[in-house]
């Protein structure tokens, strides 16, 4: 009974949401501690909410709502747009304000990580030649990576560079431990935006989009529909403009002609 009024609080909630506010985020949170979320939340508030929920739960309020939606005849397409990316430990960033701040706010709170055996490392790890400051016994952490070594001044040295993870690739329990006791952090975790929200789903790199490429982009366009409509002898809002600048050149030339 209480797993039923849980569910169907999340529900208004999430329903609330997107009913409230105009965009959002879709952010993935593999490996982003609550301790870190708590912290998200607290520098959103007044100007973001942050929503997570199962799946399953996410695309089954999404489809009640569609359906509904559908049937007081007032669909809402962008809502099951949701449905086919919920997929993954996602979560939502919901506003009314502009996405910049949010992508502020994200890129604030990426935190270093160690190592965790058994996960895909995102980026590839170099430990420097040099010293490290373990004592000779740490020696087998070396010895198992194959990592050259020598004793110098009563602490471990490094003799090479030496890569001890590659992106994509596990990470090893060997590798792990050898990080740990280095207290090297070679990962950095944090809510990643997947997807963009605003009267449907769009790849984040639709934020990269500036008003100067807009225009930059509308401005081709007039050009290619001025150049194809005096082509075609067409005069409309595009070509006009340079029929009349061809006019008084022509009418210039003509001029000089009669003088000549």
């Amino acid at each position: 009974m209480v797993a039923k009024t849980k569910k169907q609080a999340y529900f208004a909630h999430l329903e609330e949401c997107l009913k409230t506010y105009k965009r959002a985020f879709i952010v993935h949170a593999d490996f982003v501690g609550s301790k870190q979320i708590s912290d998200i939340r607290i520098a959103l508030r007044g100007k973001a909410e942050l929503v997570f929920g199962k799946n399953t739960m996410v695309r089954r309020c999404l489809r009640n709502m569609c359906a509904a939606a559908d049937a007081a005849g007032d669909p809402h397409p962008e809502w099951m747009a949701i449905v086919d990316v919920m997929k993954g430990n996602l979560g939502f960033m919901f506003t009314n304000g502009e996405l910049d701040d949010l992508e502020k706010v994200v890129k604030e709170f990426v935190k270093p990580a160690a190592a965790k055996a058994g996960v895909l490392a995102p980026v590839d790890c170099f430990i420097p030649k040099g010293p490290t400051g373990l004592d000779p016994a740490q020696t087998s952490f070396f010895q198992a990576l194959n990592i050259a070594t020598k004793i110098n001044k009563g602490t471990i040295e490094i003799i090479n560079d030496t890569k001890v993870l590659t992106e994509g690739v596990k990470v090893g329990s060997s590798e792990a431990a050898l990080l740990v006791k280095m207290n090297v952090k070679p990962f950095e975790y944090g809510l990643v935006v997947h997807y963009v929200y605003e009267g449907g789903v769009f790849d984040p790199s639709v934020l990269k989009i500036t008003d100067s490429i807009l225009l930059a982009k509308f401005m081709e366009g007039v050009g290619s529909v001025a150049a194809l409509s005096l082509a075609i002898g067409m005069p409309n809002a595009a070509s006009v403009p340079h029929l009349m600048m061809n006019a008084v050149k022509e009418i210039g030339r003509a001029s000089c002609r009669e003088r000549v």
